[in-house]
């Protein structure tokens, strides 16, 4: 073990601020600072309180996380961070920091890409990912298939949301049904106590002309809100615990179909479902069920590793370095569009070319001045 590689990751992308340890595929710290708290009264992440937040909270973290694992920082063999996708301003206190540890300490710099990061995040748990992978990634932001022959540097979609993604979805309908922010735990735990089959909310893009692989949850957030007004003007009761039954199975329903339908099309036999949607009951109930009937082995990891983490970031990090993979240089940008396509930003100097440069010279700043 002590040959495998030992790596800190750093998660900035939206509201937590997680700090990783990981030796080779073995977790020895994850550590985690939220501002969701601070967020729910407005209903929705607020871009410059979440940066502020991951400004306060990145170096107790990472104490943390260090204590935790019990080595010091001049242990490590390197430093990853998710240089993208995400918010902007969250990603560049992430990514400053790294660059400031890495220099620091004269230890590689990795920066890596949010989705693959979540897909890479469950060899921690069920070990070295089979090649290719077939992965569903579900979140407040993505809602994708993915197919990964190699991790570290070729990921390519197979599919993606084309308006609302999954988790948006749930926080929408949440907060439509007066629950609080965010919506997808209060959801799943009320749904436990409804019918599934009580209302018969639409399925988007699943018609024989629609695109395989592609989501769509607008329609759906819509048709649920339309519903629950027409039950108010009526002067009648909602029964929340029925809606959010209904509503969360038509979600569960077409990720499901979907996932299961790229493996049998790609002639993959697993599935990785990963995001902080695959923490949702039904949705990992129903793919078990589809998996089973179709002979496909399912992978999800525990709910605390879906949830955006900075053990996925470490995860592969330490992917990349027990692969050789070129380490990333200072010049190093945050791009809150990076694609995942990109799966590790290389040591060649990353110019976006998604109109983020000015995150790249402010990042500069930070840590030469």
């Amino acid at each position: 073990m002590a040959d495998e590689p030992l790596v800190l990751g750093i998660e900035t992308s939206c509201d937590e601020t997680g700090v990783g340890i990981v030796r080779g595929t073995t977790l020895l710290a994850d550590a985690v600072a939220s501002s969701v708290d601070t967020h729910a009264r407005f209903g929705g992440v607020v871009p410059e309180i979440a940066s502020r937040a991951h400004l306060e909270a990145m170096v107790p973290t990472i104490e943390r996380a260090l204590k935790t694992a019990g080595i010091s920082a001049r242990d490590l063999d390197g430093i990853a961070v998710t240089a993208g996708p995400g918010l902007a301003g969250a990603l560049l206190v992430g990514v400053s920091a790294a660059k400031a540890y890495a220099y620091a300490l004269n230890k590689p710099l990795y920066g890596v890409n949010h989705l693959a990061s979540h897909i890479c995040v469950d060899q921690l748990e069920h070990g070295p990912l089979p090649e290719p992978t077939m992965a569903l990634l579900v979140s407040g932001g993505h809602s994708s298939l993915l197919l990964a022959p190699d991790i570290t540097s070729d990921v390519r979609p197979m599919g993606a949301t084309i308006d609302d993604a999954a988790g948006e979805a749930f926080d929408k309908i949440a907060r439509v049904l007066n629950l609080g922010f965010p919506g997808g735990p209060v959801i799943d735990r009320l749904a436990k106590e409804g019918d599934p089959k009580a209302i018969a909310f639409p399925r988007g893009l699943t018609g024989p002309r629609d695109p395989a692989y592609d989501f769509s949850f607008s329609g759906l957030k819509t048709s649920v809100a339309r519903w629950i007004e027409a039950k108010r003007n009526a002067g009648e009761e909602v029964p929340v615990r029925d809606v959010a039954a209904s509503f969360q199975e038509a979600v569960a329903d077409v990720l499901t179909r979907k996932a299961v339908r790229a493996c049998k099309d790609e002639g993959v036999d697993h599935l990785m479902i990963g995001g902080g949607v695959a923490a949702n009951s039904r949705l990992r109930a129903l793919a078990q069920e589809r998996c089973e009937r179709a002979g496909i082995r399912l992978r999800v990891p525990r709910p605390g590793l879906c949830t955006d983490n900075g053990a996925m970031v470490a995860a592969l990090g330490a992917e990349m370095v027990a692969r050789n993979r070129p380490a990333s240089d200072l010049e190093l940008s945050a791009d809150s569009s990076l694609p995942v396509t990109e799966p590790h930003v290389s040591g060649e100097a990353h110019a976006p070319a998604h109109g983020h440069d000015h995150v790249h010279e402010v990042s500069k700043k930070n840590l030469y001045s």
